[in-house]
């Protein structure tokens, strides 16, 4: 029977032609997954390179200082963590909010889809975009950069992203439960927050993760907002270091130490995504299967 199928094979042009197509279409692939996996083992190696060798104590715990100074990233390190959670606490709760309504009490509504508008605007808008209209707004009337800024710029980025995930998750829970939940004479709002959204809780979370890594490595926004800082800071009102700046302001440096500054940034930026990455695949999995 197989010599058969084989003739039958070799007689049909067309099923000849589309098997060569398939054959070239699956070795097209393995070509694409293969430049892609090389060039993120390249990009990871050149930050492991030259990362690790700026990469001390020193850097983990000094402030930034003047070029031969031994100094470090310590104030960047803490100034991007309190703008990051700050910019977390301002975000959360809004697209919560905004992703609840879009799903449970909205859907169909005018004002639902102009909100839907707005939030796949934001998600596609250029940063430094967001950036310079934080500027406008709590930065150029007030005649001074700060954290506080730094930190809605980055909440502005972080909420479509929530709003998304949070109507996507709820919308992937069963009607019966929502069924069930009214027929025990739950409210409505009862039922969407503690049956709903607690069904939805693992993808929701995954949700202000990916948020959390998509604004962890922002700085454009931060350009025109918290500007940077190269002492302490731990006021909001006033500028502040972080990360990114720092990797900005150092990565063109013709100090050696600062560009092994600039690389070991880099590789904290990326260590620290790429871990929130690996959390949100694997952290997660077992809840929602």
């Amino acid at each position: 029977m197989s010599k058969t199928m084989g003739e039958g094979w070799r007689k049909d042009p067309r099923a000849t032609q589309r098997l060569v197509m398939d054959r070239l279409a699956t070795g097209m692939s393995f070509v694409a997954t293969g430049i892609l996996v090389l060039a993120l083992a390249s990009i990871l190696w050149t930050l492991l390179w030259n990362g690790l060798a700026g990469l001390s104590i020193a850097a983990l715990i000094h402030p930034m200082g003047p070029p031969g100074s031994n100094g470090g990233l310590a104030n960047a390190i803490l100034g991007s963590f309190i703008q990051t959670a700050v910019a977390l606490i301002l975000a959360t709760p809004i697209g919560l909010g905004c992703g609840i309504y879009l799903s449970e009490f909205g859907s169909g509504s005018k004002f639902a889809t102009a909100v839907r508008f707005v939030s796949d605007v934001l998600l596609s808008a250029p940063s430094i975009l967001i950036g310079l209209f934080v500027y406008l707004v709590l930065v150029a009337p007030f005649g001074h950069f700060s954290g506080i800024a730094g930190s809605v710029a980055l909440a502005i980025l972080a909420v479509p992203i929530i709003v998304r995930t949070t109507e996507d998750m709820l919308r992937l829970v069963p009607v019966a439960m929502r069924e069930a939940g009214s027929a025990l004479g739950a409210a409505h709002w009862r039922v969407v927050l503690f049956l709903c959204l607690r069904s939805a809780l693992p993808g929701v979370l995954t949700g202000i993760l990916l948020a959390l890594a998509r604004v962890s490595g922002e700085t454009a926004p931060l350009l025109f907002t918290s500007l940077g800082n190269q002492n302490w800071s731990f006021s909001l009102n006033k500028p502040m270091a972080s990360l990114p700046i720092a990797i900005y302001q150092y990565a063109g440096a013709s100090y050696d130490d600062w560009v092994r500054l600039a690389w070991t940034g880099a590789l904290l930026v990326t260590l620290g995504v790429l871990s929130i990455n690996i959390i949100v695949r694997f952290g997660f999995r077992s809840k929602q299967s």
